[in-house]
């Protein structure tokens, strides 16, 4: 995890090298994705301390960072892919990403050390990685927000008036979804069953939200760069929740 996390670093900066997009939008999905070498430290803080909430963070993180340093790979002028250099970079990380999940959820050392110290409270680990995937929808919500607020000062897709109001409406969802998903999300795994139809309501609004905004702001590059990442936390979150209310409380 360690080497994935410095991997990840330096990915980022190799694709910076080589890049010909620049400007305030690769910036910001630099930035993000490095952010993703802290988020392996602290998946191996809590492997350390033996918290069940590991796996499903784990998981989260592994396929968002695949995608976050795959987003930022530009093509080669005239060409369909970037260079060598950057693809080389990706497919490492691809590699070291499938190997932290499959040592999560394949080692049975991790397995024996993730459930050395029981619960208070018995909580089927599917509602724990439905916590986690809606967890993640403010920051994938945030991210292309900024890049659209950045595009504000160029050559908008839409007139200044229609696409000022539209970034300021992310902008706004994305907080209001980080407070009401932090507390439907916590409310869901005490198996309250509101509390699991309003995290599905809201899973289902961000997946259909998220990719409409980065068309309408971003065009088809942001749906596939930005819009994809949500979406496959939004089908996690809902498949969890499936599991989880049929009562399962083996390791997904």
């Amino acid at each position: 995890m360690l080497l994935t996390a410095v991997v990840t670093l330096a990915a980022d900066l190799v694709n910076l090298k080589y890049s010909s997009e620049g400007g305030f939008g690769l910036g910001v999905r630099t930035f993000w994705a490095m952010l993703r070498a802290l988020g392996f430290l602290f998946l191996m803080r809590e492997i350390r301390w033996g918290r069940l909430t590991a796996r499903p963070f784990g998981l989260i993180l592994a396929v968002t960072t695949v995608f976050a340093s795959a987003r930022l790979a530009q093509p080669r002028e005239g060409g369909y892919l970037p260079p060598w250099q950057v693809l080389a970079a990706l497919a490492v990380i691809l590699t070291l990403c499938t190997t932290v999940v499959w040592q999560l959820f394949r080692s049975p050392a991790i397995a024996a050390h993730l459930t050395r110290r029981p619960s208070k409270r018995p909580i089927p680990a599917w509602a724990l990685t439905a916590r986690v995937a809606a967890l993640s929808y403010s920051a994938l919500l945030s991210v292309p927000c900024l890049v659209a607020a950045g595009t504000l000062w160029g050559e908008p897709r839409l007139p200044r008036s229609t696409a000022v109001p539209l970034v300021i409406s992310w902008f706004v969802l994305g907080i209001v979804v980080a407070f009401v998903a932090s507390l439907i999300s916590f409310a869901m795994m005490f198996g309250h069953a509101w509390a699991r139809v309003l995290l599905a309501m809201i899973s289902v609004f961000v997946l259909l939200v998220q990719p409409a905004l980065c068309w309408l702001l971003l065009g088809v590059d942001g749906v596939i760069r930005d819009g994809v990442p949500l979406v496959l936390a939004a089908l996690v979150c809902l498949y969890g929740l499936a599991r989880s209310g049929t009562g399962a409380a083996t390791p997904p």
